[in-house]
């Protein structure tokens, strides 16, 4: 594994992309101050397809980094506000009569977008989440017997509030599982809370940003991610991270193979991020807490942690072989 030299990323043809995904990263630090991290983290999911949960206190930007990915990948945006009485045709549409023509007419509802925002899903009630599942595993929507296929490429980013506050709904483990990472911004930094006391109004600096990428762009990029080298070696500690989770007495359910796949291309994403033509443990190490924090739960004896800690203890646990 210590054998495995990073290739320069002049050497993929997408290294003009990954230049332009380096300044929206740029762009968008102007708006979510010192996090960095986080704002990397969901640009991989936006390249390889997946979607991401965002969990965390109200007023810490959630929304704002949403809005800002939009606006940088130059994708269409729709924001839901999950409210307890929300209806699943609020979600994906529905079909009204028109007397004109003596007709139903399909109305396409605010989940027809290349980026949805689901604003604090746990407010609503599991009926209207479920609405989703479809939406979110199979790209498309059926309405009254007929499939309508969704936007490509189509994102899900949907916003939590942490499960101790009240009117709040627990995503159930099967819909956890279909967001790729799941993540949190926390406080600013002090000298971050600052820029942003003594700074523009955030909602002015959304506006003033320019699309550095574009739809196609970003699909071009998923399929350069993909191709991204994975050694044996590489696929070995993968699969041992993933079978201590199954075989350690500390989780109630280990990784499923959704999640080592889902693993395997958050890793190649954040290696593309990074300038690299090949992955290395680093680069699944990064990935980790975003990908497992929401799919391992420690059993009743174990004490919980968080995504952080979790993903520190299983490092620990596994060498790189």
């Amino acid at each position: 594994m210590a054998n495995d030299q990073p290739i320069p990323i002049r050497d993929l043809p997408v290294h003009g992309l990954v230049d332009k995904v380096a300044m929206a990263i740029t762009a968008a630090n102007r708006i979510i101050l010192g996090k960095e991290t986080q704002i990397r983290l969901a640009l991989v999911c936006l390249i390889t397809g997946g979607h991401l949960l965002i969990e965390d206190i109200p007023g810490v930007g959630k929304t704002m980094l949403a809005q800002s990915l939009a606006h940088l990948l130059g994708l269409s945006y729709q924001r839901i506000q999950f409210t307890s009485d929300l209806l699943p045709a609020d979600i994906i549409g529905a079909s009204i009569y028109e007397r004109q023509s003596g007709e139903f007419r399909f109305h396409p509802g605010p989940i027809f977008a290349h980026l949805v925002l689901a604003d604090e899903v746990n407010r609503a009630t599991p009926k209207a989440q479920s609405a989703l599942l479809e939406a979110m595993e199979e790209r498309q929507v059926t309405v009254d017997g007929v499939t309508r296929p969704l936007p490509q490429p189509f994102f899900v980013i949907a916003t939590q509030n942490p499960l101790h506050q009240v009117g709040t709904f627990p995503l159930p483990e099967s819909q956890l599982d279909r967001f790729l990472m799941c993540i949190g911004l926390g406080y600013p930094g002090e000298q971050a809370e600052r820029e942003l006391l003594r700074g523009r109004d955030r909602r002015e600096l959304l506006r003033d940003l320019k699309p550095v990428l574009n739809a196609p762009e970003l699909m071009s990029l998923r399929s350069a991610a993909f191709d991204l080298h994975v050694s044996d070696a590489l696929l070995d500690y993968l699969q041992a991270l993933v079978r201590h989770t199954r075989e350690s007495p500390r989780y109630e359910n280990g990784l499923s193979p959704r999640a080592a796949i889902a693993f395997k291309h958050a890793a190649q994403a954040w290696a593309l991020l990074m300038g690299r033509a090949g992955v290395i443990p680093e680069d699944l190490q990064a990935v980790l807490p975003g990908v497992v924090g929401h799919r391992l739960r420690m059993q009743a004896t174990h004490e919980s942690g968080t995504p952080a800690a979790v993903a520190k203890e299983l490092l620990e646990a596994v060498p790189i072989p």
